[in-house]
């Protein structure tokens, strides 16, 4: 699954730059049994299955073997609301393993003892936390430096200060009678700056009002 997202765009530049390095493990691989088997039945009953500790418990140890990492993040419905905030202060960390939650979750001892965060990327359930664990990848390397050629276009992002981005307009000018502000025509650099602040609160307070009461 990771492959064409880890594979293309930004993500490949940035690891054939040597910004960053992505690596994945199938927690299949750490099982003991012929079939592989990764997950079990719940203690108590209930409908869905469950990720064993043993097998997630012997990739996590095998990789801290080889180096140590600053944080081990559970891709999982219930973790923490995943934002812009939270992906700047991951992009500073140096090695962080992102554990992807599967089934109906994993053993809650798996969580008691070596998970730091809990993460979500939204209020709903996802099959697996692959996709989770993906954008928050994406999130996290686009804001290391080198990452993006023009690192000012990261740091002008909607989120970065609360604020979503002002509206952006390229070439032509006038197409098909609808212009472009004129003052972005300008060169005005301070009207232009003023206007983009303007359009930002606008924007934010029209479509995401939340964001002001932070």
């Amino acid at each position: 699954m990771f492959t064409g997202v880890f594979g293309n765009s930004i993500l490949k530049r940035a690891v054939d730059k040597g910004h960053l390095e992505l690596h994945t493990h199938d927690i299949r691989s750490y099982t003991t049994d012929k079939h592989h088997k990764a997950d079990d039945y719940p203690f108590g009953g209930g409908a869905g299955m469950v990720m064993m500790i043993e097998p997630i418990a012997r990739c996590i140890e095998q990789l801290q073997s080889e180096r140590t990492y600053d944080a081990i993040y559970l891709m999982a419905p219930d973790g923490k609301v995943f934002n812009q905030h939270k992906a700047n202060k991951m992009s500073m960390l140096n090695n962080i393993i992102l554990l992807c939650g599967h089934y109906k979750g994993v053993d809650e001892r798996v969580r008691e003892i070596f998970v730091t965060e809990d993460l979500s990327i939204g209020d709903y359930v996802l099959s697996g936390g692959e996709l989770a664990a993906m954008v928050i990848t994406d999130a996290i390397a686009r804001v290391i430096p080198g990452v993006i050629n023009d690192g000012t276009s990261a740091l002008s992002d909607s989120f970065q200060d609360d604020l979503l981005s002002a509206p952006v307009y390229t070439r032509p000018a006038d197409w098909r009678g609808h212009r472009v502000p004129e003052v972005l025509l300008s060169g005005n650099d301070k009207l232009i700056s003023e206007w983009r602040m303007e359009q930002q609160l606008q924007r934010t307070q029209q479509r995401r009002p939340d964001l002001l009461d932070k």
